[in-house]
């Protein structure tokens, strides 16, 4: 009998002891649905909490006849830090006949601050969101939840450890603020310091000399412009005053014409002539060699081979390949050439040597 009864008994314990980690497993994998607790029992002591919980808050309402001020939404304060499970789970059957430890107890204020500290030593604010990749911004980010939702335990992401505690703290908001702050002011600061250098490109001269043009050219189409703006132009004597520039300038070319233009005859030349041999030139002014003009004197040195020399209305006398020379080197006064003495235009004659 004592033999049965023993076994019984151990029959019995494992049975319990079955049971116990059975359900521990369910509730580890958050299958409360299939608990062995009785599913209505548990459902009639939530009504029969509800209800005891409403008639321990209701209170009676006496109407003095004053009127009260309207109260607004409570705002709660965005910073505070709180505890998502303040409350620890019930122990399980398991865990009460000490299968399993027993889930730490929550921890105190000290000692969740103590934990900030290590984080913040650590730099985890700093670092993107180890599930998401994303920085902590001021927007709720519910990765964590998802993270359990999705796996349906509560386990690290990282360490893989169960029974943890979780606090929202807004460290990672704060750094956001600062880093958004400092972008701001850099936004800032460089727009104060590219108008500050705008207005300096526009008052002070730089010293490279292409831009020094501009900044020049742009100065004088500025007062230009201001010029024009202070006065009232009209345009209709304007453009009499452009005609009458253009007659005037006309008339001048005109007279410059018949003078430079008309045909010199031989009495002209001879007249000429007579000059250049006054003024006694002997030598070419281009490249200072003697001249062999009939008339004029000749060196005493050894005969040289003669070369024609050319006389200029201007009374000027020059070697003819010399004048050439300079008229083809001067080819921008085309077709018209100054005499290089005297800078008049001109007609030329070959003289005789």
């Amino acid at each position: 009998m004592l033999k049965n009864k023993d076994r019984s008994s151990k029959q019995g314990n494992s049975a319990v002891i079955a049971v116990a980690l059975q359900d521990h497993i369910l509730q580890d994998l958050q299958l409360g649905t299939l608990s062995v607790a009785d599913p209505a029992k548990t459902k009639v002591q939530k009504r029969e909490n509800r209800s005891s919980s409403l008639k321990r808050n209701a209170r009676a309402v006496v109407d003095t006849g004053r009127r009260k001020a309207p109260q607004g939404p409570k705002v709660e304060d965005p910073e505070k830090e709180y505890v998502l499970d303040p409350k620890p789970p019930p122990l399980t059957l398991a865990q009460k006949l000490g299968l399993f430890a027993p889930p730490p107890p929550p921890l105190s204020s000290e000692e969740w601050e103590t934990v900030k500290q290590r984080s913040v030593l650590q730099g985890d604010s700093t670092q993107p969101c180890p599930i998401c990749k994303e920085e902590f911004e001021l927007r709720p980010q519910a990765c964590l939840q998802a993270f359990e939702k999705f796996t349906s335990k509560k386990t690290c992401p990282l360490c893989r450890r169960s029974q943890y505690q979780t606090r929202v703290i807004h460290t990672g908001a704060q750094l956001f603020k600062a880093k958004c702050a400092a972008r701001i002011q850099a936004c800032w600061r460089g727009h104060v310091v590219r108008k500050w250098y705008q207005d300096l490109r526009r008052t002070v001269p730089p010293k490279d000399a292409k831009l020094r043009r501009k900044f020049f050219e742009e100065k004088f189409t500025e007062i230009s412009h201001r010029l024009l703006m202070s006065y009232h132009t009209d345009t209709e004597e304007l453009l009499a005053e452009i005609d009458r520039c253009l007659a005037v300038n006309r008339s001048v070319l005109q007279q410059l014409e018949e003078r430079c233009g008309r045909e010199l005859t031989d009495e002209d030349w001879g007249r000429i002539q007579m000059q250049a041999l006054h003024r006694g030139a002997h030598e070419c002014p281009i490249c200072l060699a003697a001249l062999s003009v009939s008339g004029a004197p000749s060196g005493t040195g050894p005969q040289q081979p003669r070369r024609e020399a050319v006389l200029l209305s201007c009374s000027h006398v020059f070697h003819r390949t010399c004048l050439l020379a300079l008229e083809e080197l001067s080819w921008g006064d085309a077709p018209r050439h100054a005499c290089p003495l005297c800078r008049s235009h001109y007609q030329k004659k070959i003289l005789e040597c």
